[in-house]
């Protein structure tokens, strides 16, 4: 079974593009994508979407954290694919907010299941693009990709995965993905 992990991050802000409603607009700089079958990550510049989304279709499982309602909504102002009903995926936010009723950061996930949290932050990554410095978002992205493999492993492993709250208490989030 080939599972791609995968992120992406964006040229601009929610704020340039006029708010959540146009994702599409925000543009890719750089995506990323780790594959179980290669054992490889990929990276992939804006030029080179049309590629990426190929890799994703190929994918038997896509897990990522926020693709359904970001990553794939900022690809589909390249293609013409509804990439969130074209796609296996596992969105392990939208599991969480199942689960939970509300969001939780991956860094509050990360923190709370690994001990380990990112790097930077998706606003880091979009002044990184600004200045040029795009080896700068491709560790970051390639980061926050092995971070997000690294927690659906362990609630593979463990059945849940934890978080720290606004309290920085550290709760349980039940999950049920199976091998």
């Amino acid at each position: 079974m080939d599972i791609v992990y995968f992120d992406l991050e964006t040229k601009r802000t929610f704020n340039d593009v006029g708010g959540h409603a146009h994702i599409a607009a925000m543009g890719m700089s750089l995506g990323v994508t780790f594959s179980t079958a290669d054992n490889a990550y990929e990276i992939f510049t804006e030029q080179r979407v049309g590629d990426l989304v190929g890799r994703l279709q190929r994918a038997d499982l896509v897990v990522g954290f926020n693709t359904v309602h970001f990553d794939y909504e900022v690809l589909m102002g390249y293609v013409a694919i509804d990439l969130a009903h074209a796609l296996v995926s596992l969105d392990i936010l939208v599991e969480a907010e199942r689960a939970l009723g509300h969001r939780v950061k991956l860094e509050d996930v990360a923190q709370g299941s690994l001990g380990v949290g990112k790097i930077a932050d998706g606003l880091d990554a979009i002044r990184w693009y600004r200045e040029g410095r795009f080896l700068e978002i491709a560790e970051y992205c390639c980061y926050d990709v092995k971070v997000t493999r690294l927690v659906h492993e362990y609630g593979l492993a463990n059945g849940c995965l934890h978080y720290f709250d606004r309290l920085n208490r550290r709760q349980e989030i039940p999950v049920n993905w199976k091998k």
